[in-house]
């Protein structure tokens, strides 16, 4: 096989799983230089790019090398063998997948990818809850800064909040910062949750009347809710759960059409893995994931920025939070 066959083969290979949402012009114009930039520099670096189901479908299926959601990437995160992980998601993540490899060198391509959720609430909040609510335990969603996870009994995530809640065995529980996450968690199990007002400014958009007026436009379409989505939002779906949980949910019972109540990105991710699929898009964006992009995470592999850390005194408390999680 001559050279330029070879090249042509591994290109063909890398633009393979993104061929159903763009051209290949489009892809070769705009995508593609960053992209064997990006493995080239991986194999240098010795790195592992973690992406979050947001993420792009240039990023998500073309240079990364563990995708997943929040408790998908905090757990691989844990077994990672490269020395250098690469977070394409917001810096809470980038700060999860630190606490769990102190040793190695973490960056997060855009520090300034925040989250509205992790925003919403100091540790000097959550101080005040506890001495408001004496012996209530906390359970903070990952959707939080170190220092919030610091002042935590045990942390959870979209995916596994009502198995966190209900193994602890008590009739009350303190359920920051997502106050929509909670009341959805408390309609499930019937514990009750002392909340805080925190909201992610994309799922708290949606609305009830909005995804009925997508069942009259579209007969028939499977809605599948994030439990981010106000309460009322999540009644009017099939199902709700976490990315991962919709993600199994389309790959194993492929719905003739589906609506996504969530970021805009995972249907195009989803779309690309489910071609006898449907995806009806209601289209809102989060503009924290998306200041990661091909170019900044090319830029960040090249100078080894921007580097996560975490102050030595917050990192034991933190660390124990996310651990307990990770053990149930």
């Amino acid at each position: 096989m001559d050279q330029m066959t070879l090249v042509r083969d591994r290109s063909d290979a890398l633009y393979a799983p993104v061929s159903r949402l763009m051209t290949r012009e489009d892809w070769e114009q705009n995508f593609a230089n960053d992209i064997r930039a990006i493995l080239r520099l991986k194999r240098e670096r010795n790195a592992v790019i973690l992406a979050h189901n947001y993420q792009t479908p240039e990023i998500f299926h073309c240079i990364s090398d563990i995708r997943g959601d929040s408790l998908a990437l905090a757990r691989e995160a844990q077994r990672a063998e490269e020395q250098v992980i690469v977070m394409a998601g917001v810096h809470f993540m980038a700060e999860t997948a630190k606490l769990m490899n102190p040793e190695k060198t973490v960056l997060i391509p855009d520090s300034m990818a925040g989250c509205s959720l992790a925003e919403s609430i100091t540790a000097e909040n959550v101080r005040a809850l506890k001495a408001t609510y004496p012996g209530v335990p906390v359970v903070t969603y990952v959707n939080s800064s170190v220092a919030v996870k610091a002042e935590t009994d045990i942390c959870c995530t979209s995916g596994n909040a009502r198995k966190i809640v209900e193994s602890l065995g008590v009739p009350r529980v303190i359920m920051i910062p997502d106050e929509f996450l909670a009341q959805n968690i408390q309609n499930e199990t019937g514990i009750e949750m002392l909340t805080w007002p925190g909201h992610c400014e994309v799922h708290e958009r949606f609305t009830p009347l909005e995804i009925r007026q997508y069942r009259r436009m579209h007969p028939g379409v499977v809605v599948l809710a994030h439990p981010e989505c106000p309460p009322e939002v999540v009644a009017e779906a099939d199902y709700a759960g976490s990315t991962a949980g919709m993600m199994e949910f389309v790959a194993t019972r492929q719905p003739k059409k589906v609506l996504l109540v969530t970021e805009c990105s995972m249907s195009d991710n989803l779309a690309a893995l489910n071609p006898a699929v449907e995806f009806v898009r209601p289209c809102n964006l989060c503009p924290h994931m998306k200041r990661i992009t091909l170019s900044s995470i090319r830029r960040a592999l090249e100078n080894m920025e921007e580097e996560v850390t975490i102050p030595d005194e917050l990192f034991p408390q933190a660390r124990r939070a996310v651990e307990r999680m990770l053990a149930i």
